[in-house]
């Protein structure tokens, strides 16, 4: 992502003017941080699985790594399949509690309906988890977003701090007794990442950080029981 402001010391979260230096016929070496005197990104010579594990393990400096330190710009494209794997664990689970089997055209296009209306529900909560979160800092620490470059840049980091949403493919897949325990853990996982990813781009306290997930969490349930409140099978 690499905004805004630069690059960033991954100890000490400092800016820092370079991430290496390139003395060329593949001699690299690693720019030191001025302010912590430690390698400002120890990441640049791991491998991607070893930077992808220290991140699962919601490290602080694989975050600052990844956010600040990379140009990661598949948020948008991993959002849409984050919510496509949502859509498709509601559909399923719609399906299975529904015992039509009737082949007819009528029913297929109504299935296929379903589908397309989950993906709109799992949109529109995510949409509310996400504003619920903005609300809250804006109004418990204002200066934090004060430029429109600072909400884009969180709002990435939320997204691609998503990406434990990928795994609720598997969790369907291979289906057993312990299925919901499990996406209740996915879940857990993910507003984990989340929190991490805000402490990390906004420099905020545990506290403050805590209060943001939890709003945004107040309005996407919200947004549930408003489309229970309608009917709607969600």
């Amino acid at each position: 992502m690499g905004e805004p402001g630069g690059y960033r010391c991954v100890e000490c979260n400092r800016e820092a003017p370079e991430l290496y230096r390139d003395y060329q016929r593949g001699v690299l070496r690693i720019a030191i941080c001025k302010s912590c005197q430690k390698p400002v990104d120890k990441y640049i010579e791991y491998d991607p699985v070893i930077i992808l594990i220290n991140a699962i393990l919601c490290k602080t400096q694989a975050y600052r790594h990844i956010l600040f330190n990379t140009q990661l710009n598949i948020h948008g494209k991993l959002c849409i399949f984050c919510l496509l794997c949502e859509a498709y664990l509601r559909w399923l689970q719609l399906q299975d509690s529904s015992q039509n089997t009737d082949p007819d055209d009528l029913i297929r296009y109504a299935k296929e309906w379903d589908f397309y209306r989950m993906f709109g529900i799992a949109s529109l909560e995510q949409t509310a988890f996400l504003v619920g979160i903005f609300t809250a800092l804006w109004l418990a620490r204002p200066e934090s977003l004060k430029t429109k470059s600072d909400f884009i840049f969180l709002l990435k980091a939320l997204l691609l701090s998503s990406y434990g949403k990928l795994l609720l493919i598997p969790a369907v897949i291979w289906e057993h007794d312990y299925t919901p325990l499990c996406l209740k853990l996915i879940k857990v996982f993910v507003l984990t990442s989340n929190s991490q990813a805000i402490r990390v781009t906004l420099n905020l306290s545990q506290k403050l950080t805590l209060l943001a997930i939890l709003s945004g969490l107040m309005l996407e349930n919200g947004i549930v029981y408003l489309f229970q409140r309608m009917g709607w099978n969600v």
